[in-house]
């Protein structure tokens, strides 16, 4: 999967499963902020990207993430590693 593809299916949960407004999802949007997504969401958000990536999702890892490029960053990274 290359990263236009990460990016699409990405913004594809966060539009559907998020309803967020797919014009708020830029690179540099805040995941807290900007979407406007509490605690209970980001739950949602390791599950869907488990669900849709095929790998688990480390808390530790997950606390990294600010902002939505840093969450591409990090699937793009994970399915390197997986697939290397």
């Amino acid at each position: 999967m290359n990263q236009k593809e990460i990016i699409e299916r990405i913004n594809a949960l966060m539009v559907e499963d998020f309803e967020v407004d797919e014009a708020a999802i830029t690179p540099e949007a805040s995941l807290k902020e900007t979407l406007e997504l509490d605690s209970l969401d980001y739950i949602d958000l390791v599950v869907a990207i488990e669900q849709n990536f095929g790998f688990k999702v480390k808390p530790e890892d997950f606390q990294q993430m600010h902002t939505i490029q840093d969450f591409y960053n990090y699937v793009a990274n994970r399915l390197e590693v997986a697939n290397a």
